[in-house]
């Protein structure tokens, strides 16, 4: 029975400091808590899961490229939305009115200006979209001016080949004075040159595209190669200087049959304030895994670039181009580090917080532990203090110092501080026996 009772008493004390350890220990989560409750205001909200890009028209090679990043936005678990557009001047409007939902959008160099859309920003160049002139091979081979007089398509009002197409049109001379100058779209006028219909159309796409494929295999229709191109680049800064290689189109039937010297604006991904930034990093990923390889024009490693752009170069894309990616791109997926760089303000609180608990929950616990055996100790002292000045007969003190010594009995204390417990009771029966000797 004795050592049941001892036994109970010891698990006792066992218990007894381990809840006073929990209850600490709970304190300093609650303080965490707090501490990361606070934080987590100012931590951004999650990115969404529905962007919304406008690509141009349906059959050309942005909307083609928006697929590819749709497919690769997918494997995210965001849905990349594509708003089919007649070119990049409607793709600038819509971005620039906070009312149309789209959040980025393909551009061609050369359209719009930072003055007309302060709030616009781009995040690179994509590749060459060349200036295409196809011509019927009655007309004089050589300069633009040589389209004076001639029904000529510029594009439809809304896309990037119009303004730029006027442009260079103009610089020769041709204008809508000396010239008819018809808005129809890309497909049109494809059918209408082959047709005979017209006498020339301007194009600005991909070298990939089919109405280049097209138009190069049709008969009595010819490439207009630009031989004065440094010139054009001088004039026109946003255009680069490119060769069409022989044979690049088509090998089998020598399409183009010589190089061919072009004029190309860059395409850029072009993106308003509504986007979210994490997603700014997704779309920098993955318009390095779509464009790093190069196309007909571009060389390995050419593009992404910061380089020809119309609009300023956002400062998330400037970090991308000077160091890479950041760090947890490189090593996680796209939500894991979107969520680890997010929550990284949280870290403030925590080492905020945890090393001022370290210090201080400790010699707290020891202060209440200890605080509470003190207790005791200084009802001892006043009995002793009442007995030395005769306040007190020996009956009541040994009442008063039984009534310590429970309490003493009924003290909560860890085993860790049971060496100051038994001190305080062999003082108690020390003062016990100055008592009796009286």
């Amino acid at each position: 029975m004795a050592k049941e009772k001892v036994s109970w008493t010891t698990r006792r004390r066992q218990l007894v400091g381990f809840w006073h350890q929990v209850k600490f220990v709970l304190l300093g989560v609650i303080l965490l808590g707090a501490g990361f409750a606070v934080a987590y205001q100012f931590v951004e909200p999650a990115p969404p899961s529905r962007v919304v890009i406008a690509t141009g028209p349906e059959t050309g090679a942005y909307n083609a490229f928006a697929k590819l990043y749709a497919e690769r936005f997918a494997d995210e678990g965001i849905e990349l939305v594509l708003r089919p557009t007649v070119g990049s001047a409607e793709n600038l409007r819509l971005l620039a009115d906070p009312e149309s939902g789209v959040d980025a959008a393909f551009v061609q160099g050369g359209v719009g200006t930072p003055a007309d859309y302060p709030d616009l920003e781009s995040l690179g160049s994509l590749y060459y979209e060349p200036l295409w002139v196809f011509v019927r091979t009655a007309i004089p081979a050589g300069r633009l001016s040589a389209l004076k007089g001639r029904r000529i398509a510029v594009g439809l009002p809304g896309s990037g080949t119009r303004p730029v197409a006027l442009s260079i049109l103009g610089a020769n001379g041709v204008t809508a004075q000396t010239a008819t100058l018809l808005d129809i779209s890309a497909d049109e006028a494809t059918d209408a040159l082959i047709a005979g219909k017209i006498d020339a159309a301007v194009f600005i796409t991909a070298a990939s595209s089919t109405t280049v494929r097209r138009l190069l295999a049709a008969p009595r229709i010819r490439l207009t190669s630009f031989g004065r191109a440094d010139a054009y680049t001088r004039l026109f800064r946003y255009l680069s200087p490119v060769v069409l290689p022989e044979g690049v189109i088509d090998l089998a039937r020598d399409l183009p049959p010589r190089d061919i010297r072009l004029l190309a604006p860059a395409a850029a991904l072009v993106v308003g304030p509504s986007l979210h930034p994490a997603l700014t990093g997704l779309f920098l990923q993955v318009m390095h895994e779509m464009h790093r390889d190069g196309g007909l024009l571009e060389p390995p490693g050419a593009f992404p670039s910061d380089k020809f752009l119309t609009f300023p170069l956002a400062a998330q894309a400037r970090r991308y181009f000077d160091s890479g990616p950041p760090l947890l791109q490189r090593y996680m997926p796209f939500w894991a580090a979107n969520l680890a760089d997010r929550l990284k303000i949280m870290l403030l609180p925590l080492i905020t917080l945890l090393f001022p608990l370290f210090k201080i929950l400790p010699p707290t616990y020891r202060w209440r532990m200890s605080s509470r055996i003190n207790r005791m100790y200084k009802a001892l002292q006043a009995l002793d203090d009442h007995i030395a000045a005769s306040d007190v007969t020996a009956t009541e003190a040994l009442v008063e110092l039984d009534r310590i010594e429970t309490a003493v009995m009924r003290l909560s204390i860890p085993a860790g501080y049971a060496d100051r417990v038994y001190h305080l009771r062999m003082h108690i029966d020390l003062l016990r026996r100055r008592l009796q000797a009286r």
